[in-house]
């Protein structure tokens, strides 16, 4: 069936939105932190809501006739937002959220939360029409206890008024942004049932981690009810373990000025056999704090850490005793069709393509923390993280903008501080001016919460004054200004100037390298500079101020569907061969329309060696041999080749590139010659998903040659359906866009088979199955 756009948005595209699904059935099914021992319940409210674009009078009123409002699920996005071409002014707009729920058996008489991960921009919470309190910001967390306006038996509301518009009095807004925030409940909402005193935090710090026995020091935050309680906690209990089981346990008596305080400590000395996490080989444990009142668990909870040493020193940066130069990218969290609104699943997959795939060892998360999923996957794959407040150059006047800018630290620093991948605080307002008296509380505030991580604030000019550890400069000139400062890390350069579109030119994309390939062979040239972050990991959407006409910022090495651009392959050349040997050509081979022909092209790998061979009808003629370019990056373990054809374009056919290393080679790559399209292909990077209502996985369409390689002057038309318990994220005609695009699949809350179809107008249909499975740990909302 042929649909029209509005139809499509109605029927498909609309469910970006959510799943349509009648509200009905909708139980709350417990996560307990530890199942054997569940004291604390988490329940995710993924499933159910229901939502209105505008907010009407007693909409918030538990016996309000929600029926014409919209079914969705979390995470969401407030409009569907085409790939480029978004209306900045489309999202901003006050919507309301409603979901109905009725507490378990067994929860009377416990304390009751709602815990928010992101909600831009701003929201008012109530339960059952009491309103319980507002909340300003966008990218932190929050928190409101539903306990004295539940009806523990009968059915309740909760109901969140958001205002997605871009509010002065909250950061990042008063001035102009460049990057879009979009609208909505964009990351996950739970309910949290505990006792009357609970565990509010935790703290891990290890000590002495490069010694045999190293020192893990847990501080223990606690949250009693105002209301005497009957019982009152006396001990702490303590457990590190990991996959093979426990390492150690211990028990603390909690004295009552600890309760009265909420605050205790735990030192365990002396624990052996634990393992540094470090890039290559990221050992993460695990720490479960139980909280007890004569001998009966009341509260517990559990958070990941690793043993890490990380400092920034005159030498460089300082992982575990060694200097490791840095070399990463800034990456936004936005996508195409969904905003900033993509589950665990998407977000975890871009640190894999950060660390996996562009082989970046750190990532600047610009301009806001980002969601945890993006962070826990940083941990497990060992790559390092500048995490920061948001804010984009403007600081506010106003008393209440700064207040809000200090809360968004702090509770940055709360949510985030067990993260072993997190090595610097970036506190201060992204390339603002210098504003004495609010940076000196920023560094006071960060260190105060945490005292084992370094400091850092992102300027524009070298006459900045440093309040913070380490002096981080956004430098989009070449050469590079010299470090000024002992403790000194270049956190953009190259995109912002040199945008790069996926359909440019051989001698556009091949000065985008060379940018790169100049900038990383200076700071690996002396230890001033302990590493980089190139601008930026992936296109973004943008206001009109910004970008290239169409609301996008083509500053990334990949587009915004995750796809390379030529400049990707740098990054990905810089690992040693041992780890995977890399050949990528910063060029499309094709006879030039200039007079010259195929002139000097590109290539980004870390072989010693590339043999180059012209091939017709399958017949294969060595033409060259090419050895990188030392003497031009004296600095590069792995520096660029550059390609010349001896004949130039009279000696024409099919390109074949041969890597060596140590005279073995190691990968081979092929390119047509004919400027034909050849193949269509659709890719997905996950064949199941879960069944609950959010989780998503990509789908690219690529038109390529005959063996492969990407047609990026391609422009046709792909016509897509779905059937089956899945949603499209994506519209239902993908234009390709430089031969390349992408949708995703998001999952509803049933169990099935889903069929993917993409018809190409010449190349006819291709088909993807996804398995859509039930969750085995049964702790979604049914």
């Amino acid at each position: 069936m042929t649909l029209s756009r509005r139809s499509f948005l109605k029927t498909s595209g609309g469910c970006i939105l959510g799943g349509a699904v009648a509200r009905q059935g909708f139980a709350l099914v417990a996560k307990p932190e530890h199942p054997a021992h569940p004291t604390r319940r988490i329940y995710p409210l993924v499933e159910g809501w229901l939502w209105s674009r505008s907010v009407p009078a007693n909409g918030h009123l538990r016996g309000f006739d929600d029926s014409g409002f919209e079914h969705v699920a979390l995470p969401h996005s407030n409009v569907f937002v085409p790939w480029h071409g978004t209306d900045q002014n489309s999202y901003q707009f006050v919507s309301l959220y409603r979901r109905h729920f009725t507490l378990p058996a067994g929860e009377p008489d416990r304390r009751v939360f709602a815990d928010f991960e992101g909600v831009m921009v701003a929201s008012k919470v109530y339960l059952n029409g009491t309103l319980l309190g507002e909340y300003f910001g966008g990218f932190t967390p929050f928190s409101f206890e539903l306990t004295q306006h539940l009806d523990q038996e009968g059915e309740n509301v909760l109901s969140v008024e958001v205002d997605s518009r871009e509010l002065p009095e909250v950061p990042p807004f008063g001035y102009e942004v460049d990057y879009l925030t979009f609208g909505g409940i964009y990351r996950g909402v739970s309910l949290r049932t505990t006792g009357g005193t609970s565990i509010e935090n935790l703290r891990v710090t290890s000590f002495e981690v490069i010694t045999p026995k190293p020192r893990v020091e847990i501080e223990v935050f606690l949250d009693s009810a105002k209301t005497a309680l009957k019982v009152k906690p006396d001990t702490l209990e303590v457990e590190i373990f990991n996959d093979a089981g426990t390492i150690t346990k211990r028990r603390q008596r909690l004295s009552p000025s600890e309760l009265s305080a909420g605050h205790a400590t735990l030192s365990i000395s002396g624990v052996e056999g634990l393992k540094l996490w470090q890039l290559h080989d990221p050992k993460l444990y695990s720490v479960r704090v139980r909280l007890l009142a004569i001998g009966q668990i009341v509260d517990e909870q559990e958070t990941r850490f690793g043993l890490r040493e990380a400092r920034f020193t005159p030498a460089g940066f300082s992982l575990n005793g060694e200097i490791v130069k840095l070399r990463g990218l800034n990456r936004h969290q936005t996508f195409p069709f969904a905003g900033a609104a993509m589950p665990k699943r998407v977000q975890r997959r871009d640190a894999a393509i950060l660390k996996e795939q562009l082989k970046c060892n750190i990532v600047r998360c610009s301009h806001y923390p980002p969601s945890h999923y993006f962070l826990d996957a940083c941990d497990e794959l060992g790559l390092l993280v500048l995490d920061e407040t948001p804010g984009w150059q403007h600081v506010g006047d106003s008393e209440l903008w700064r207040e809000r800018y200090l809360d968004n630290t702090r509770r940055m620093i709360r949510r985030d501080w067990n993260h072993p991948s997190i090595v610097l605080w970036s506190i201060r307002i992204n390339e603002s001016r210098d504003f004495h008296d609010l940076y000196v509380k920023v560094n006071a505030l960060a260190r105060e919460l945490d005292p084992s991580r370094q400091t850092t604030g992102v300027r524009y000019f070298q006459e900045s004054e440093l309040l913070e550890d380490v002096f981080s400069m956004n430098d989009f000139q070449f050469p590079l200004k010299a470090p000024n400062h002992p403790l000194y890390l270049n956190t953009e350069f190259v995109g912002a100037e040199f945008p790069v579109r996926p359909w440019d030119s051989n001698a556009v994309n091949q000065e985008h390298i060379l940018r790169y390939a100049r900038i990383f062979n200076q700071l690996n040239s002396q230890a001033g500079y302990s590493g980089g972050l190139g601008w930026c990991g992936f296109d973004y959407q943008t206001h009109a101020d910004f970008g290239s006409g169409d609301h996008i910022c083509y500053h990334g090495v990949m587009d915004i569907f995750r796809e390379p651009k030529p400049a990707a392959g740098f990054f990905r050349s810089q690992c040693p061969p041992t780890e995977e040997p890399v050949l990528e050509p910063g060029f499309h081979f094709a006879m030039s329309d200039e007079p010259s022909g195929f002139k000097k092209g590109i290539i980004s790998s870390n072989c010693d060696e590339i043999r180059a061979f012209i091939g017709r009808d399958k017949v294969w003629h060595h033409i060259i041999d090419l050895r990188p370019e030392h003497e031009e990056f004296p600095h590069l373990a792995y520096p660029p080749f550059y390609l010349t054809l001896p004949d130039g374009n009279d000696d024409w056919g099919d390109l074949r590139l041969d890597g060596y290393v140590k005279g073995a080679q190691v990968i081979s790559r092929s390119f047509s010659g004919k400027g034909i399209d050849q193949a269509f292909e659709i890719l997905a990077d996950d064949s199941e998903l879960i069944a609950d209502g959010a989780d998503a996985t990509r789908v690219v369409l690529r038109v390529t040659d005959e063996y492969g390689a990407p047609r990026p002057l391609c422009f046709d038309p792909i016509t897509l359906s779905l059937d089956g318990p899945a949603v499209l994220l994506g519209e239902p005609i993908a234009v390709l866009s430089g031969g390349r695009s992408a949708v995703w699949i998001r999952s509803t809350g049933e169990p099935g088979i889903a069929t993917f179809k993409a018809t190409h107008p010449h190349f006819g249909v291709k088909i993807l199955t996804f398995r859509i499975i039930a969750e085995a740990d049964n702790h979604r909302v049914l």
